[in-house]
Formats: C-alpha cells, sequence, structure tokens
C-alpha cells in the first residue's frame, strides 16, 4: 500500500482531513528547503508537496514564479530535488512526498530513468501540470510499475467526460483547482466549490483534495469540511520568501500549525 492511501487512511479513521504543504524545491536553497519541510511535517501537514522549479510555470502565480526563479538562480535540477528527498527519508519515512512540476525536466531525463529514480529517492507521487489525461498513458504505466501515484488536476470547467478519464488514471488523491486562474489568485467561491465536488466524486474514486486560493485558517476549515484534503502553497512560499533566515522556519512552522488548528476546530 502506497504512503497516501496509508496517510488517507488513518487520517479516515481519526475523522480528519488531510493538510498538504507546498514549498518550491530549493526556494531559498536545497539545504533550507529540507529544513523547511521537516518544519512543514512538525507542524501537522499530512503530505508533502515539492515543486520542481521550472522557467515557465504557467500554472503559477507571481509567488510562486519568484521561487522558481530563486531556486533556478542556485541552478537547482530535477536530479538535486530527487536527491532532496533522499536526505529527508534519511529522517523521515512515513510522510507521503509529492513532486509537482512540468513536463519538460521528466521528458529531458526520460520516463522510465525518472520513474525509477523518484521511486529510489522515496517519491511517492507525480503531478504534472501540463500533461493531460488524453497524453499520459505512457509516463502514468511508467510511474505505475515503479509504484508512484500519479496525480492529476480538475478544474471548476472540466467536462464529466474527462473525469471520467482521469478517475481510470490517477491514482493516490485528487487535486481540484479550486478556481479559474493561476495559483495565489483570485477569491474563492466557497458555493460553487460544494456544488463541483459531488460531480468529481461520482466520477473519481479517490480522496479529493482542494487548493489554489486558499489563505487564511477559516477558509482552510471551510473546504475541509467539503473535500478530504486542504493544499497551501501560495501562502507558504510568501512567507518564506518574507522571513529573514533567523525567523523562517518558526514563521512556516506557527502559519502551518495555525492551518491544521484551524481545520481541527481548534482556534
Amino acid at each position: 500500500m502506497s504512503r497516501l492511501k496509508i496517510r488517507f487512511s488513518e487520517l479516515k479513521e481519526r475523522n480528519q482531513k488531510a493538510l498538504v504543504t507546498f514549498v518550491t524545491a530549493g526556494d531559498p536553497d536545497l539545504s533550507g528547503t529540507e529544513r523547511i519541510i521537516h518544519a512543514l511535517e512538525a507542524a501537522g501537514a499530512d503530505v508533502i508537496e515539492l515543486g520542481v522549479p521550472f522557467s515557465d510555470p504557467m500554472a503559477d502565480g507571481p509567488t510562486i514564479q519568484r521561487a522558481s526563479e530563486r531556486a533556478l538562480k542556485h541552478g537547482v535540477s530535477l536530479r538535486d530535488v530527487l536527491g532532496m528527498v533522499v536526505e529527508f527519508r534519511k529522517k523521515d519515512t512515513a510522510t507521503p512526498v509529492v513532486l509537482m512540476g512540468y513536463a519538460n525536466p521528466i521528458e529531458a531525463m526520460g520516463y522510465e530513468p525518472f520513474a525509477a529514480a523518484a521511486a529510489a529517492a522515496g517519491v511517492d507521487g507525480v503531478l504534472t501540470v501540463d500533461y493531460p489525461p488524453e497524453e499520459s498513458a505512457a509516463f502514468v504505466a511508467h510511474l505505475g510499475r515503479h509504484g508512484i501515484d500519479p496525480i492529476f488536476l480538475l478544474s471548476p470547467t472540466t467536462p464529466e467526460a474527462r473525469m471520467a478519464q482521469v478517475g481510470k488514471l490517477a491514482h493516490g488523491f485528487i487535486y481540484y483547482v479550486s478556481l479559474k486562474g493561476v495559483t495565489g489568485s483570485a477569491t474563492l467561491d466557497i458555493v460553487e466549490v460544494a456544488r463541483k465536488i459531488p460531480q468529481i466524486r461520482a466520477a473519481v474514486s479517490l480522496p479529493v483534495g482542494i487548493g489554489f486560493g486558499i489563505r487564511d485558517g477559516q477558509a482552510a476549515r471551510t473546504m475541509s469540511q467539503i473535500a478530504d484534503a486542504v493544499v497551501i502553497g501560495s501562502r507558504i512560499v510568501e512567507e518564506i520568501e518574507n522571513s529573514t533566515a533567523e525567523s523562517l522556519l518558526d514563521n512556516v512552522y506557527n502559519l502551518v500549525k495555525g492551518f491544521r488548528d484551524a481545520m481541527d476546530g481548534k482556534e
């Protein structure tokens, strides 16, 4: 059983929802990112989502774009990100790690070498923003042979036929983009999200996570009552960008602990 499946099963038994936290690997640097993701787990994150830095992150807003730029200035590559997962696994063998990124670095490495290296590093899932389900069968097959869960995005404009197609390919969980636009943009329409989730559940028999636009504890709590997971990305990356080296870990820990407490009804 995959770490993602185990984690969602454990949370269901405890009547909790998953807190999925995103950071860009290599921001502020690779060793800093490793310390950050340990802090995320300590603060209550259930799944770590690592963004692979890319020069043209078309689905990401300015905050995550700047994080990718900072990481790329350090020369951080996909292989470096996998190496960081190896280091993370020396201390944490239980927390699921998902890589989120774009097709180009994977294409450059090759499906099979990437899948093998990711599995050896301890990666549990891969979400590739610009691999549509219609073009993903070969990639999904390589991931599956190495026990890695392929994760897909659904959006407010996804038709039911594509939902069904994703349902046949996806494993781990589904990432529902709760708004039209890039990460960190716009305002959540809670009524619209609540209307869409049952449609997704009818097509896909996996946990559903909601991301994009969740910036405070109240929004996280509300979304956790609708879905199985809440994804926090831009708000954490923003905290990293605005923190000093001395305050960084404490600031990230306190921010994520606030989201976890809100989702658990402790605020």
